[in-house]
C-alpha cells in the first residue's frame, strides 16, 4: 500500500484491491504503509518481540469493553498455545517478561484527560513516588535504575528537587492563565520522566506520546504506565486496570498534592521486602475506600503471592519463621567488546529473600543466616520481626564483584542467646541439593512445584554451642543482611 493523506483514500484503495482480487479470484496480502492515524479507526497490532508476541489493543471506552477484550485476548492466546506465564528451571513461577503497559488518553489529543487536566499527571507521579508498592508489586524481574521502567527517584539524585520545581511551575501557569496549554505539560515533565541515559520511553511514566514537539505522531495525548508486567490471569490484569481507574477517578475529584519523599536507600532496602510492600499497598486501598471506592485488599492477594512466593517455614519453641522471595534490582554492567560491537551484561546473580519471625520473646531469640545474625526489625506487632537477606545465588562469568563466591545453600537457625545454641532451623537451596539440576523447563505447574519443594528442608540446623554476635549496623541497608559483605 502506498502512503495516502486521509483514511477515506486508504479505504477506497483497499476496496478497489478487494474488488479486483474477488473478480480475479486471487488471494492477496496487504503490505506497505499503514493507514493514516484516525480516531475513527480501531487498530489491533500484533508484533513479534524477543521471547514474546506483543499485542496492542485498541482503546476501551467502557469497563465492559475492557473486560471483554482482556478476557478474549487471554482465551485466544491459550487457544493458540501461547502462555502469559512461565516457569524457570528451578521451578519459580514468573511472568513472561512482556509488559502489560496501560495507556491513559482519549480518542483524540483534545479528549485526553492528562492534557485537559495536567494536574492529573502530577497527582499520579506524586502518589506513585509516595507509595513504592505501586512500582514494585506489578513489575517484572528486571527492576532498578537501569530497568525498562525506573522510578522517577531512581534515575537521578536531583530529580525530585527538579520535579518539585516543575510542580510549582504547573501551579503558577494554571493560576496565571486559568489553564495549561498542552505543549507546556509536555515541556515541564519530558526531561524529568526519563531513565539515567535520557531515554523518554524507558520510564515508569512515559510521556513521549503526550505532546511531543517533533511532530503529530507524538502528539496523541497518551501517558504510558510501563511498570506493569503481564500477569498470568485475565482477572489479575483487570484488577490492575481497575486500580488505576479508581486512582484516576479519585485524583480527578481531589488532586494529590502531598510532598515528595526522599526515600534514599530505603527504596531498595525496606520497600523491596514483601511485608513493607503489603503494608504500603494496604494504605493505597484504604485511601480509595476513604474516597468512596469500595476496593478490597483481597482482590490483589494473588498479585502478592505471585510476586512474593512463599519459600517455606518452620517453628520451634512457639516461634514461627517464614521465608518469602523478596525483590532485588539487577545491575547493568559496563560496556565490553564483542563480535559485531559492544555488549552490556545484566547481573542477575544476586537474590534476596525475606525472613519473618513471630512469637519472639524479648532479646532471647535471634535468627541467623549461615551463622550471621539477621537484623530483625519490629513490625509493630508484639514479638514479630522482619528482615531481608541478600546473597549470591550463582556466579556468572560477568558480574559485580566476581571474586565473591556463591553464598548458598542458606542455613537459617533460631538461635537461643541464653544457652548459646540453635533450637532448630531450615536449609534453602537455589538448585537441586543433589546436583540433579534439570536442563529443561517444567512442563506444568505440578512439576514446577516439585522442583521448588525439593530445594527447601526443615533440617540442617547448626549443632553444638557457638557464639552468634550481632552484625555491625549497615547504615545504607539497615533492613538487609548482605552475605556478600560479612
Amino acid at each position: 500500500m502506498p502512503p495516502v493523506a486521509t483514511l477515506e483514500d486508504y479505504l477506497e484503495l483497499v476496496a478497489a484491491v478487494e474488488d479486483t482480487a474477488a473478480r480475479l479470484e486471487t488471494p492477496v496480502a496487504i503490505e506497505g504503509y499503514t493507514p493514516p492515524r484516525d480516531s475513527r479507526l480501531n487498530v489491533l497490532k500484533v508484533t513479534p518481540d524477543p521471547g514474546v508476541i506483543e499485542v496492542n489493543l485498541h482503546p476501551s471506552k467502557s469497563w465492559d469493553e475492557l473486560v471483554e477484550r482482556t478476557t478474549v485476548l487471554y482465551e485466544e492466546a491459550r487457544q493458540s498455545r501461547l502462555g502469559t506465564e512461565k516457569f524457570m528451571l528451578d521451578g519459580r513461577h514468573t511472568g513472561t517478561g512482556g509488559g502489560n503497559h496501560i495507556l491513559i488518553g482519549g480518542d483524540t489529543p483534545s479528549d485526553s484527560p492528562v492534557l485537559r487536566r495536567p494536574d492529573l499527571l502530577r497527582s499520579l507521579i506524586g502518589y506513585w513516588q509516595n507509595h513504592p508498592s505501586l512500582s514494585w508489586l506489578f513489575s517484572g524481574l528486571f527492576i532498578g535504575p537501569t530497568s525498562q521502567a525506573p522510578r522517577v527517584d531512581e534515575a537521578r539524585n536531583d530529580s525530585l528537587y527538579e520535579l518539585e520545581v516543575a510542580f510549582k511551575e504547573l501551579d503558577r501557569n494554571i493560576n496565571l492563565v486559568g489553564y495549561t496549554p498542552p505543549w507546556l505539560a509536555d515541556r515541564l515533565f519530558r526531561n524529568l520522566l526519563i531513565d539515567s541515559s535520557g531515554n523518554t520511553h524507558r520510564a515508569e511514566f512515559s510521556i513521549d506520546k503526550l505532546y511531543s514537539p517533533e511532530g503529530s505522531a507524538g502528539r496523541l495525548g497518551l501517558v504510558e504506565m510501563r511498570a506493569f508486567e503481564m500477569p498470568p490471569h485475565a482477572r489479575m490484569s483487570l484488577a490492575q486496570h481497575l486500580l488505576l481507574r479508581g486512582l484516576v477517578s479519585k485524583f480527578w475529584t481531589a488532586p494529590y498534592r502531598n510532598d515528595l519523599v526522599r526515600w534514599g536507600s530505603d527504596i531498595h532496602d525496606r520497600w523491596m521486602l514483601p511485608h513493607f510492600c503489603e503494608t504500603d499497598f494496604r494504605d493505597v486501598i484504604q485511601d480509595l475506600r476513604d474516597a468512596g471506592y469500595p476496593f478490597e485488599f483481597d482482590w490483589f492477594a494473588p498479585h502478592f503471592e505471585f510476586r512474593f512466593p512463599r519459600i517455606g517455614d518452620f517453628a520451634q519453641r512457639d516461634v514461627q519463621i517464614e521465608l518469602r522471595t523478596a525483590l532485588e534490582p539487577w545491575h547493568v554492567l559496563g560496556e565490553e567488546g564483542a563480535s559485531g560491537g559492544t555488549v552490556r551484561y545484566v547481573d542477575s546473580s544476586i537474590e534476596r529473600l525475606q525472613v519473618k519471625a513471630s512469637g519472639l520473646i524479648g532479646d532471647r531469640f535471634a535468627l541467623t543466616a549461615n551463622g550471621r545474625r539477621v537484623p530483625l526489625h519490629s513490625t509493630g506487632t508484639q514479638g514479630e520481626g522482619v528482615a531481608g537477606v541478600r546473597y549470591r545465588a550463582w556466579q556468572p562469568p560477568e558480574c559485580l564483584h566476581p571474586t565473591i563466591g556463591v553464598n548458598t545453600p542458606l542455613t537459617f537457625d533460631l538461635y537461643d542467646t541464653w544457652n548459646k545454641r540453635s533450637l532448630g532451623g531450615c536449609t534453602y537451596h537455589v538448585a537441586h541439593p543433589g546436583g540433579l539440576s534439570p536442563s529443561t523447563f517444567p512442563v506444568n505447574a505440578y512439576e514446577a512445584e516439585s522442583r521448588r519443594l525439593a530445594r527447601f528442608f526443615i533440617q540442617g540446623a547448626s549443632q553444638g554451642r557457638y557464639m552468634a554476635s550481632p552484625e555491625p549496623l549497615n547504615r545504607d541497608f539497615p533492613f538487609t543482611l548482605d552475605l556478600r559483605n560479612v
